[in-house]
C-alpha cells in the first residue's frame, strides 16, 4: 500500500462508534453523522472477520472454452474489421471485415485452449466461478475527540442499538480487566509431570531385624 493511501485510511487515535453486521447499516450510521454535521471525514468504516464467498456457475470443459475463445475473438475481429474497412480508399469491403472476424476467431482459439491447458490442465479448475471478499462486522471508528459526539448522535438516532453497544463495550472491557489481573496459567511442565508423586506423610522407617 502507497504510503500515502495508508495515512489517508488511518485514524491517528481511533475509537469505536459502533458495530454493524451490514455495510448499509454501518453506512446508515455515518450518513446521520454527517446530517448533524459531524466532522465525517475523520470517520472510518472497517470491515472485521473477511471471508471469502465462491459461487459456482457451471462446468468448465474444452469444448466451452473453446467455444467462447472463437466467439470473443470473432467480436474483436470484427470491430478490427470495421474499423480498418470504413478507411479504405475503394470504400467497405465486406470481405476483408470477414477475414479478420475469422483471423480473430482462430487467435481467441488458439489463446484459449493454450491458457486452458496451463491453469485447468489435469482437471483440477472445471468449473467457473465469480468470488467475493465480504466482512462479518463492519465497525464504525473515529478520533477520540469526537467519540463522545458521535456516540451522543447514534443514540438519538437508534436508541436500543446505542444501549446494546454500550453493553457490550462494558463488557468488553470487563473481560479485558480480568484478563489482566488473572494472568496467563503457567501449565506444569513435562518434568514435573513426569516426576512419581510423593506422600505428604514421612517415610516410616523400616522394621529391624528379627534375632
Amino acid at each position: 500500500m502507497r504510503p500515502g493511501l495508508r495515512a489517508t485510511l488511518s485514524l491517528e487515535y481511533p475509537m469505536s462508534l459502533g458495530v454493524y453486521d451490514s455495510y448499509d447499516d454501518a453506512q446508515r450510521a455515518v450518513d446521520y453523522l454527517s446530517d448533524h454535521e459531524f466532522p465525517v471525514q475523520d470517520v472510518l468504516i472497517v470491515g472485521t472477520d473477511l471471508k471469502q464467498l465462491e459461487r459456482v456457475t457451471g462446468r468448465l470443459t474444452r469444448g466451452r472454452v473453446i467455444g467462447g475463445g472463437a466467439l470473443s475473438g470473432a467480436w474483436f475481429g470484427l470491430f478490427i474489421g470495421t474499423i480498418f474497412a470504413l478507411f479504405e480508399p475503394g470504400g467497405f469491403n465486406i470481405v476483408s471485415v470477414l477475414a479478420t472476424m475469422a483471423f480473430g476467431s482462430l487467435f481467441g482459439v488458439i489463446w484459449t485452449a493454450v491458457v486452458y491447458r496451463f491453469t485447468s490442465g489435469g482437471g483440477q479448475r472445471d468449473f467457473t466461478s465469480v468470488s467475493l471478499v465480504v466482512a462479518a462486522k463492519y465497525e464504525v471508528l473515529c478520533e477520540h475527540k469526537h467519540a463522545q459526539r458521535g456516540r451522543e448522535l447514534l443514540v438519538e438516532m437508534d436508541p436500543m442499538r446505542a444501549a446494546e453497544q454500550e453493553v457490550r463495550r462494558a463488557r468488553e472491557a470487563e473481560q479485558a480487566r480480568a484478563g489482566r489481573q488473572d494472568g496467563p496459567v503457567r501449565p506444569p511442565s513435562w518434568t514435573q509431570s513426569q516426576q512419581p508423586h510423593q506422600s505428604h506423610n514421612p517415610q516410616q522407617p523400616p522394621p529391624p531385624p528379627a534375632d
